[in-house]
């Protein structure tokens, strides 16, 4: 993730802390959602879950296609 820095005036950093403070979440956080929402195209829908974590797809070890398991699939319609 990158960094930067912003310039904010008092009273929208005074809005800032406050929100933050209320909702327990980080400043940054509250600025990337507002980034996220402001780039949005109009009457676009908000990103699914997929969307915002694909990246982590596949990324996990877990067990083989349970499909070719024939001991999975034994009781299988019973």
């Amino acid at each position: 993730m990158s960094t930067i820095s912003l310039k904010l005036p008092s009273l929208l950093a005074r809005r800032l802390d406050a929100e933050a403070k209320k909702t327990g979440r980080s400043k940054s956080e509250i600025i990337r959602e507002a980034l996220e929402k402001s780039f949005r195209k109009p009457g676009s829908k908000k990103p699914s879950f997929y969307d915002i974590t694909s990246h982590l797809a596949g990324s996990g070890k877990g067990p083989g296609d349970l499909s070719t398991n024939k001991k999975h699939l034994s009781d299988f319609g019973k």
